[in-house]
């Protein structure tokens, strides 16, 4: 394999506020499948993705979880890291802006960036997004809301140092204009260029007091680095830059990066703040931004308090992980949002993973051991009907190598599934059936049925960029070693002294759709309890339940019962310790953060040797658990 030199990819790093959703890990997967092709065609890949661990959020949900903001962190992050390996991915270099290198060059690099005169101090006053952490003015808010994610906002004011934007304006706009795929899609460009520098660069805020959980500003330490030196630079202390000049080996060998991977909505920081940023350090820019679209659920954007919400240890827990890493890969189109939906999934599944890829290669090596014991032969007795495979088959390679470098991943899969099909249509016009029942033309046969294997080879090796363990399972079926990029620059170079293996692997078994959604809906259904079992009841003696939201500040099991869990919960001022029968359903951790309903007057009660001081509301059907909870009243609030 020709070397082709060196290719940096990154991927935006998730925040450690919780547990990411698919279209968090969509990424990743994304970044993956080129970071594995772009090896396999003979680059020298450097792949990093990570962990964003600062900020106010992360600081006020450690509070209220009861642990210190780098105990949430570290909890957090390897939930997401978890969640990533789950997915077969194969990065190089795993960030956390934790970690102790990056917060000393962040210093070093604000310290700079403030005596060069880039940054200044001042005072901000505006509206501030704590879970966008970001500062918005009274015209850009809609409703009165944040315009991101719609939540509240808060009038904030206080001191804080900024970032002279408009100083650079000019030479990235020019940087743009010469470098036309700087930023892509094409249109993640335009509104770019339209909507943020050419109405002119606000100065940017760098620098927080509000809050102690950041990298402390070494030579003003109320102040804490804000977000975006923060999390940014970690494209490059990822690989070791020094201020100083002082680089690791892995920065002068990669940087500047080849793309980064980022979702559409982060496009502005990472095409006008982070180019400023690298300019005003004297570093060269990344090539290119490539800010892709949303996974959405059904009719919208992933939200919890929407209930669709889908996770990618879920998915596979139904599909398996290359069934995941397809829907991911593909269901994504380059300029516009997609969709995804269990019954799309099922269906996805079905038609192009059982019944295109699966069946051929089950029918294919089946009828190899059935007719010849197995083994693979080309007796090169053509016919002109094996032209057009042989033709779709042989230009794959560069048709995929061109989706490829465009980053369009989702039509290099097509182009696979294309030949796919083609193949299962040339089983129909050649019958190799019917040429097993005239000796004469066993040799014919022989040949169909290498033309066949020799596609599926083809499809196979280049597959191990998206569905790298189906790859490899189809090829150890065709028992070739031929596995390589070089070997499918021609059609025929699958080798004939092999045999198939005597029982083909089912790689995707065809999924009934009303037996998997009936499953996937009860395990997420809450039972309806539709005719009352117990007498009725006054409004007076419903009055006599008191009941307020609570939130859980620690959580253990019960030392004496696998059932039981005990939470510490602060019901606004005052702790409670209430035991709940939830430990089949509930980890300790898991408990840890959420807010309930809490009765607060029923009568101490030991259990187990354990005081209860009140009772988290719960429902179950017998099997399932699930406690019930709120998400924007405080500690204290009555419910009734």
């Amino acid at each position: 394999m020709e070397n082709k030199g060196k290719y940096y990819i990154t991927t935006a790093i998730a925040y450690s506020s919780g547990k990411p959703h698919i279209g968090n890990v969509y990424e990743i997967v994304l970044a993956d499948a080129i970071a594995r092709y772009k090896r396999m065609t003979g680059y020298d890949v450097q792949f990093q993705t990570g962990t964003d661990e600062h900020g106010q959020k992360i600081e006020e949900k450690a509070k209220a979880a009861g642990k210190t903001p780098q105990q949430f962190v570290d909890d957090a992050t390897a939930v997401i890291k978890e969640q990533f390996d789950l997915m077969n991915l194969s990065y190089d270099k795993f960030m956390r802006t934790t970690d102790p290198y990056h917060e000393k060059q962040v210093q070093k690099i604000f310290k700079k960036l403030y005596e060069q005169g880039d940054i200044y101090k001042s005072e901000y006053e505006g509206w501030y997004c704590t879970p966008c952490e970001s500062f918005y003015t009274e015209s850009q808010l809609v409703d009165g809301k944040c315009p991101d994610c719609g939540r509240p906002v808060q009038k904030a004011k206080e001191e804080a140092y900024f970032f002279r934007m408009s100083k650079y304006a000019d030479r990235l706009m020019k940087h743009i204009e010469e470098n036309p795929h700087f930023i892509q899609p094409e249109s993640r460009k335009n509104e770019m260029v339209n909507n943020f520098i050419k109405p002119g660069l606000q100065d940017l805020c760098v620098s927080r007091t509000s809050f102690k959980w950041g990298i402390p500003v070494d030579f003003d330490p109320k102040h804490v680095v804000y977000v975006w030196i923060d999390a940014l630079t970690n494209y490059i202390t990822g690989l070791g830059y020094d201020l100083d000049g002082n680089h690791d080996p892995l920065f002068n060998k990669y940087w500047p990066a080849d793309v980064h991977l980022i979702g559409k909505d982060i496009l502005r920081f990472h095409t006008i703040y982070w180019p400023i940023m690298l300019m005003a350090l004297d570093v060269e820019l990344p090539k290119q931004v490539f800010g892709h679209p949303w996974l959405l659920v059904g009719e919208g954007k992933m939200s919890k308090s929407k209930g669709n919400v889908i996770y990618t240890d879920e998915l596979v827990k139904y599909f398996g992980v290359d069934a995941v890493r397809y829907i991911m890969l593909h269901e994504m189109p380059f300029a516009q949002d997609g969709t995804v939906t269990y019954e799309l999934i099922i269906e996805r599944i079905n038609s192009d993973l059982a019944n295109i890829l699966g069946n051929l290669v089950n029918r294919t090596v089946s009828m190899t051991n059935k007719y010849f014991g197995g083994a693979v032969t080309n007796p090169h007795v053509s016919e002109p009907v094996d032209d057009e495979l042989i033709s779709m088959a042989s230009q794959l390679k560069n048709r995929v190598e061109k989706c490829m470098n465009d980053l369009k991943v989702q039509d290099s899969l097509d182009e696979i599934i294309a030949v796919l099909r083609r193949s299962n249509k040339y089983i129909d016009e050649t019958m190799p059936w019917s040429l097993a029942k005239d000796e004469s033309k066993k040799d014919r046969l022989a040949t169909v049925l290498y033309n066949l294997l020799e596609s599926i080879r083809i499809c196979a090796v280049i597959l191990s960029a998206y569905l790298p363990e189906t790859s490899e399972r189809i090829l150890n079926q065709i028992g070739t070693a031929k596995r390589d990029m070089d070997s499918i620059e021609t059609f025929g170079a699958l080798e004939t002294d092999i045999h198939v293996v005597a029982k083909p692997e089912i790689l995707f078994a065809r999924i009934d759709e009303k037996e998997m959604m009936e499953k996937i809906e009860a395990d997420h259904a809450k039972p309806v309890v539709k005719v009352s079992k117990l007498p009725e009841i006054t409004i007076d003696d419903f009055a006599k339940v008191e009941m307020v939201v609570g939130q859980v500040v620690s959580c253990e099991k019960h030392p004496k019962a696998d059932k039981l869990l005990v939470s510490q919960i602060d019901i606004g001022g005052e702790i409670r310790q209430v035991v709940s029968g939830i430990a089949s359903n509930y980890k300790p951790e898991q408990m840890v953060g959420k807010k309930v309903i809490v009765v607060i007057n029923l009568k101490p009660a030991m259990l187990r040797g354990v005081e209860s001081q009140g009772m988290i509301l719960a429902g179950s059907d017998g099997k399932l658990i699930e406690v019930l909870e709120v998400e924007k009243l405080n500690p204290g609030v009555s419910v009734h």
